[in-house]
């Protein structure tokens, strides 16, 4: 039976880098700031959660997504971008529920298991 997108309650862009991508990263943020009236996450230069390398979250509704999507998919540059939806089922967010821009990694979503 397919799912109901009305579960969709927002999505989570989160937009990996390392320490030599950081600069790209701090732009792309800045850009995204300047381009879109979103909840932007901290900035963290380490692994945080679930994922694999440093990153950033960009929060948004799902009716935003048609518009914040396609220019993430056009401007990341090198950057990968993982993103999600929340529906309350964080394991099924972090590994059913995905979209990457650029190449996947694996999370590490053992936390989310229970």
């Amino acid at each position: 039976m397919p799912k109901d997108t009305s579960d969709i309650l927002g999505y989570h862009a989160h937009v990996y880098f390392d320490e030599a991508s950081s600069e790209a990263a701090r732009s792309l943020r800045e850009t995204i700031e300047q381009t879109f009236d979103i909840e932007m996450g901290r900035f963290h230069e380490k692994p945080v959660g679930p994922h694999p390398r440093y990153s950033y979250q960009v929060a948004f509704t799902p009716e935003k997504f048609g518009e914040i999507i396609p220019w993430l998919a056009l401007n990341r540059g090198e950057l990968t971008v993982f993103v999600h939806a929340e529906t309350g089922d964080a394991l099924a967010d972090h590994t059913q529920n995905v979209i990457w821009l650029g190449p996947s990694e694996d999370l590490k979503v053992s936390m989310f298991e229970t």
